[in-house]
Parts: structure tokens; sequence; C-alpha cells
């Protein structure tokens, strides 16, 4: 470890050495910031440069551009906040037009309050400036960077929605194979016909928005977006649909404060890691260009998600996402663990088994986790008494909270459900099943045995048991065994993983 420590800090030295002697400056510099990406590196080399600021100062009036780009980014990284005026009249004078931005992403790690208004000056500059179709990567590398330092200091613009008094097309994003649960639940209980079903959920037209949060088994609300089409694969063709598009006039329609708008790029397909990354930021480049800085992108504070979900064919459906909705649904789910199920999923759980819900029930969750299938049953069918029994005690910790956000009082006992008594049945056995884990095949079909067995126990005559699970097979073949359940209905949830919700009675 000392041998690796010693070898760093002669290759810092090293390097600091050929940079005094002028030797291979472009290159040294490129090194210099790899071999300090670690920050006890990064320390290092602050001190053995205390003395050789102007040194590295002078570097920014080299001939060589790569060289200046190099000697800009190394004062980023060091912090050298005394020399932002320098970066900054470096920046001014500079012509070279991929070196420009490094400056500015330079200036973005130092303290540069002080320069906003020349900052903001040459935002405007920028945004009316008429660009070269070859120039146009680097103009909006420059423009990102502009509006990053910008944003650090002041954030972004925030806006206000207007979520009634006109007419709004939305898509509600459902689990695919239940999108019909959901528009009959439209339809059920908010007296919405018109709703429709789509390949990714329910396409609903509104003039009060908020109503809509009143169904809970959808995951996301998105505005389509009207392109003429599904968007094309060229991330520059694709900007251009988007600019030509509605997505202007919706963004300036739903709000009450103009533009700019803020917004970040989710892009769906099935392309690796790096594509999409390289698709999504040149698709962004583009459309900031085509916007004229009526929409920014910012991958760290935003208010609008694009959202683009790609077919087979490597073309996209576009739609937003907008933040500045609130969707307070499922606000008391502050504590999760990883195996809690979503609180969509558990509503949407909730709502298929809903002809079996008996008001006022006395309900148990024997792996009731955070708390989720208990709070979203009780919210669709008042209960009378709520247990809930985890032999995870931070979960239990969790579900305390989580149901105290949610306005309701359960009783949670952080103790194995095998061994847990009551003094009087339960109406509903309401659960999400443990996935096996570690277990062997052998020790799960123990442990769905036990769990009928014990089911007997403490549920009454005709009692309910509204089971997901993914172990479909060992549930089947308990209800075999064991003649004193039926099953009364069945329906796959998910077919990627086998999740099925199985609803059980008993009948002794």
């Amino acid at each position: 470890m000392t041998f690796g420590l010693e070898k760093k800090e002669y290759s810092l030295k090293q390097i600091i050495s050929d940079l005094t002697a002028q030797n291979n400056i472009r290159e040294n510099l490129s090194n210099l910031r790899k071999e300090i990406k670690e920050e006890s590196a990064c320390e290092e080399a602050k001190e053995l440069l205390s003395d050789k600021k102007e040194l590295i100062e002078g570097f920014l009036e080299s001939d060589d551009a790569k060289t200046r780009k190099n000697a800009a980014l190394l004062i980023g990284d060091l912090k050298w906040d005394d020399s932002v005026d320098k970066l900054f009249d470096a920046y001014k004078n500079e012509t070279t037009l991929f070196v420009k931005s490094a400056y500015l992403t330079a200036i973005a790690n130092l303290k540069a309050y002080k320069l906003l208004p020349d900052l903001r000056d040459k935002l405007e500059e920028l945004q009316g400036m008429e660009v070269a179709e070859e120039n146009m990567k680097h103009h909006q590398e420059e423009l990102r960077a502009l509006n990053k330092i910008i944003i650090k200091y002041e954030g972004i613009t925030r806006h206000t929605a207007i979520t009634s008094g006109q007419d709004m097309e939305l898509l509600l994003v459902t689990n695919r194979n239940h999108r019909e649960v959901v528009r009959r639940e439209l339809e059920n209980d908010l007296g919405i016909k018109t709703a429709k079903v789509h390949p990714l959920g329910v396409m609903v037209q509104t003039d009060h928005l908020k109503k809509i949060f009143a169904v809970r088994s959808f995951r996301d609300m998105l505005f389509p977006i009207h392109t003429g089409g599904l968007l094309d694969s060229n991330p520059r063709k694709a900007a251009e649909q988007l600019w030509k598009s509605d997505l202007y006039k919706l963004l300036t329609d739903l709000h009450k404060e103009p533009a700019p708008f803020y917004y970040r790029i989710e892009c769906r397909s099935g392309m690796d890691l790096d594509k999409r990354s390289d698709f999504s930021k040149k698709l962004a480049s583009a459309l900031d260009g085509l916007s004229g800085g009526m929409l920014i992108n910012s991958a760290s504070d935003y208010e609008v998600e694009l959202r683009l979900i790609a077919n087979r064919e490597g073309k996209f459906f576009a739609a937003v996402k907008l933040y500045t909705i609130a969707d307070h649904r499922f606000d008391y789910r502050k504590n999760a663990i990883s195996a809690s199920i979503h609180p969509s999923t558990a509503a949407l759980l909730m709502e298929i088994a809903r002809p079996y819900l008996k008001e006022n029930a006395q309900i148990m969750d024997p792996f009731c986790g955070v708390g989720t299938m208990l709070i979203e049953r009780d919210k669709k069918q008042a209960a009378r008494e709520v247990y809930g029994t985890d032999i995870f005690g931070d979960a239990i910790e969790m579900a305390r909270e989580n149901t105290e956000l949610a306005g309701r009082k359960y009783n949670y006992i952080h103790r194995d459900f095998f061994d847990f008594k009551h003094d009087y049945l339960f109406d509903e056995i309401v659960t999400n099943m443990p996935m096996r884990g570690k277990k062997t095949r052998e020790e799960m079909e123990s442990f769905y045995e036990e769990f009928f067995d014990k089911a007997k126990e403490i549920l009454t005559n005709e009692g309910i048991i509204i089971m997901y699970t993914n172990e479909i097979g060992f549930v089947k073949k308990h209800l075999r065994l064991n003649q004193d359940y039926r099953l009364i209905q069945e329906t796959c949830i998910q077919t990627k993983g086998d999740f099925y919700l199985l609803i059980m009675t008993l009948k002794r």
C-alpha cells in the first residue's frame, strides 16, 4: 500500500516537473488531470502546485488550443477560486469553438457568483445568434455549460401548472395487462365514459386534471405530444419533429409563467446505456438550439421530463411528464425496503379484488413490510381493525411511520406470523408473499404449507385470502391438498416473473 502511494507521489512530482520545464505541456496537463481524480491525489497536487499557479494560468495563453483546454479544466479540477477572473477573460478571448465550453466547465467548479451578470449577458447573446450547422454542436455545448453555472446560483424559473378550465388529453401509464381495470375505474368512479385503452395505458380527456388522482391504480400521468407519427431514430430529425409538434404550446398552455422550460430526457429503449445516452445528448442539443432558449436541457434541476418510449423498429412515442403537477396519492410512502410493492400495484390489486372486500372488516397482513398493502386495502374499502406482523423490525417501524402519514392507526407487531396469536378471528388476510430468495424449493413449499395451516387458525369461516405471489404452483398444490380452501379468482398481474393475484376463501 505504501509503495502505491509513493508511486503516485512520484508520478505527480514527475508530471509537475515536466510542466515546469515546459515539456510535452498538452500531454502532461491531460495526465495530471487523470492522476488527480482521487481526492487524496488532488490535495497532494494542490500542495505541489501551490507556488506554480502563474505557470498553469500561463498555459491559458498557449498557441495550442488543446493545451488551453486542458489548462482550463485542470484549474477547475483544482478548484482554484482566485483564478476565476483569468478563466473568464480567457473564455471571452477564445476563438476556437471546441475550447470555449471547457472554460465554462471549469468556472462551474469555482465560486463564480460575481460573474453572473456577465454570464447572463453572454447567454442572451448566444441564444440570439445564428449558427451554421457545422458549429451547432460546440454552440450547444457552450449554451449548456452557461446554463449550468446560472442554474447553480439562481435555480430554474419555476412554473405554476393550470389544472382546470381547459380540455386536456392524458395518458395514464398502467400495468399493460390490466388497462381495462383502470378504464373501468375511471368510468365507474369518476363518470368518465370517454376513456380509451392505449398500448401504454389509458387515454383520457378531462377539464379538471386533479380529480383524476382519485384513481390510484395507474402509475404515471403523461401528456402525449402530437408529432404526426413516431419520432425518428435520428436525434436531429427527432428534435425537429418535437419542435414542430404541440410540445411548446402544451407547456405554455398548461402553465401561468412563460418560457424557458427546463427539461430532462428519459429514453426507454432496448439500446445499451452508452447509445441511449448519446442519443439523448444529441437530441437535447438539437432541441435546445431549435427552441432558441425556450427549452433548456438540465439534468439535475428540471420541471419537465420528455419521455421517449421506443418500439421494435427503434422509433419513439413521445410524451411529457410534468413535475409542476403534484401527485399526492402516495405521499404516505416515506419508507420502503427492497421487497416493497409499488403502491400503484397494490392499489391495482385492491381494485381487482374490490368485489370481495368486506366493509368494516378485520384485516391481517402476515408479512406486512412497510404497510403498503394494508394502507391501499383500507383506502379501497374502510376496515374496522387492521393488524400487520413482520420478522423485520426495521420494516415494522417504517410501516408505523407510513401509516401515520396516511392518517391511519393500525396494529403492527414485530413477530413471526407463525407465532402470532389473537383473541378474535380475522375476516381477511391481505398480503404480498415473501420472495423465495435463498430458500430452497423444499423450504419454500414447507413455508406455503405452514402459511395455509396458520391461516385456518386466524380466519373466520368464509374468510378471504387476498394473496400476491409468484409461487402459484405451491399455492395450487396446497389448495388441492387442503379441501377447506377454495380458489375464487386467479389473475395474472405480471407475465414477467409470473406474479399472480389469488383470491381464496376458507370454508370449514
